[in-house]
């Protein structure tokens, strides 16, 4: 009877075609049914081939000075206007979602690299270790983010380099606790009983067990990491202690928009550079809005 029902039940799958529903493929179904987030992904996307094909796409330099053509609006040769050193908008605008975008991914990957060890023992290890980490965590989120690296930044000289290191850095014990709170919660599972009992360490049992049960959670934290990190640079570049000239970033983009003058006679001087780290910091909330619906299950 056991073979007869086990032959049926492959004949009836093999009949409907039925999948697996596998957690994987069951968080895909519940990302799919997050509309922004596929959206954002697509403009995400579409953000990235800019980016790499900047050049093509523009036509012009970013870096070339004609000041016979400085400040002029719109055209057919200059998509998006000229600065008032005559270079072409768009082209500054596309080679700075290179920076930008650079600097967001490589500060949440620091940030998640620091806060996923440091997490990890805290909660693996215990004791002293837990006590000594959390409260390095607590001293980080106490002060303010901005003026700490406003402060570092002139202390060590503006340059991306100091810029990443500083955000990683000040976004490390979101990621951090999170590792923290799930290890709390398998260290003491069976399983991880007995990789103990059998020899294993803090390396391997981070490595095999609770790094990949953390993944998801940390996946949501590092693309809200991201987000954060792309506005700080906006903001740090605009204060003049991010990325220097001339280099492209949005953030120092803006910083030709200070004036009354230009934000009501030259608008296409601060539109686009605005509106691009407006809809990309959007985006990548949005996409982390959905990798949380995804990984809950409670949204299933």
């Amino acid at each position: 009877m056991t073979d007869v029902a086990a032959a049926a039940k492959t004949d009836t799958q093999a009949g409907t075609g039925t999948v697996a529903r596998t957690p994987f493929r069951m968080a895909l179904r519940r990302f799919r049914r997050h509309p922004a987030a596929l959206v954002s992904i697509g403009f995400l996307l579409l953000v990235v081939f800019a980016a790499i094909f900047a050049r093509p796409l523009s036509g012009h330099d970013p870096n070339v000075v004609d000041l016979l053509a400085a400040r002029q609006g719109p055209s057919g040769e200059h998509l998006l206007g000229t600065d008032p050193t005559g270079r072409d908008v768009l082209a500054r605008l596309l080679f700075a979602a290179r920076i930008s975008l650079g600097v967001g991914i490589a500060a949440a990957a620091l940030a998640v690299l620091i806060g996923a060890v440091l997490g990890g023992l805290a909660g693996l290890l215990g004791g002293w270790v837990d006590g000594v980490i959390m409260r390095v965590a607590d001293m980080f989120m106490s002060f303010p983010s901005l003026v700490v690296m406003v402060v570092l930044a002139g202390i060590l000289g503006p340059s991306v380099v100091t810029m990443v290191v500083a955000i990683g850095l000040f976004q490390w014990p979101v990621c951090g606790r999170i590792v923290r709170g799930v290890t709390l919660s398998l260290r003491e599972q069976e399983y991880v009983l007995a990789s103990r009992a059998t020899g294993a360490g803090p390396g391997w049992l981070m490595s095999r067990h609770i790094l990949p049960a953390a993944l998801p959670p940390v996946s949501v934290a590092a693309t809200l990491a991201v987000a954060q990190a792309i506005g700080l640079e906006a903001t740090l570049s605009f204060l003049g202690l991010g990325v220097q000239p001339p280099a492209a970033s949005w953030g120092n983009m803006l910083t030709d928009a200070q004036s009354l003058t230009v934000i009501r006679q030259e608008p296409w001087l601060w539109l686009s550079p605005g509106i691009a780290v407006a809809l990309t910091v959007l985006a990548v909330n949005f996409v982390g809005d959905g990798l949380r619906d995804a990984v809950d299950p409670r949204s299933s």
